[in-house]
């Protein structure tokens, strides 16, 4: 049964899409089947892994709204081991449609349920917001990564995100765990980078992850290839960065590496 992780936090700019491709991307080549979910409307994460959005039929909108068999949607990516359940801007609509529903809160665990098992890890780009979606996610989901910036703001809004989960764990999914707090956009010029990590791992100490994510310019520039960092550039720093992420986490879950 694959463990289901999503990469949520509702400040925007955070390096959340860019976690997820990745992540995603370091996990597969590692050699651990991995599913990638986009449930941002904007389509960062479809497009960042070479597929167009605009040639999306079908997408995670119409799985978690219609019913549709995820299995018909989800796509190979160019990664070896790598999978991608598309988005596309309809996911706009999906926050009114769900109001209505009843269990809107589960749509998405359904439609993951259809699949959890045939993929190691299951990667959720969760939109930059609170909204219903995010908090499908959440359901969904056996764990939350958090990234966060290291920059002035870096806790800013992290406390509503917090208690957006534990509202989740109370209600909804007891079994949501915080997978960890990952810095990133890490610059080693800037002594404010360091003393935010130095805060965060004040305020959160086991929560972070030893991985930071430093600022990279090829780990910036893959998404306009439609590349993961690992295909564009697997020696550069951003690259290393996303495999010992994954690597961490495997060592965290126990889970032998291949």
């Amino acid at each position: 049964m694959g463990k289901i992780i999503a990469i949520a936090n509702q400040k925007g700019g955070v390096g959340k899409t860019t976690t997820a491709i990745n992540l995603a991307a370091s996990l597969a080549v590692l050699d651990h089947k991995t599913l990638l979910i986009d449930a941002d409307p904007q389509a960062n994460a479809t497009s960042g892994v070479g597929i167009n959005p605009k040639q999306v039929e079908t997408s995670i909108y119409e799985c978690i709204i219609n019913g549709n068999d995820p299995h018909d949607v989800i796509a190979e990516t160019e990664t070896p081991g790598l999978y991608l359940l598309p988005a596309h801007i309809d996911l706009v609509g999906a926050e009114i449609e769900m109001i209505s529903l009843p269990e809107r809160e589960q749509m998405m665990r359904k439609t993951l349920n259809k699949v959890k098992n045939e993929y190691e890890f299951i990667i959720i780009d969760c939109s930059p917001s609170l909204g219903l979606v995010t908090v499908n996610a959440l359901t969904a989901a056996d764990s939350v990564i958090i990234p966060v910036q290291c920059e002035y703001f870096a806790l800013e809004g992290l406390g509503k995100l917090l208690n957006t989960i534990k509202i989740v764990q109370t209600r909804l999914n007891p079994n949501l765990d915080i997978e960890g707090i990952l810095l990133t956009m890490f610059d080693t010029r800037l002594r404010l980078s360091k003393q935010v990590v130095e805060e965060v791992k004040m305020h959160f100490q086991d929560m972070v992850f030893d991985t930071i994510i430093n600022r990279n310019t090829r780990l910036g520039e893959a998404p306009s290839f439609g590349k993961t960092i690992i295909m564009h550039d697997a020696g550069s720093i951003g690259a290393i960065n996303y495999l010992n992420l994954a690597r961490e986490i495997l060592e965290k879950n126990h889970i032998n590496q291949k």
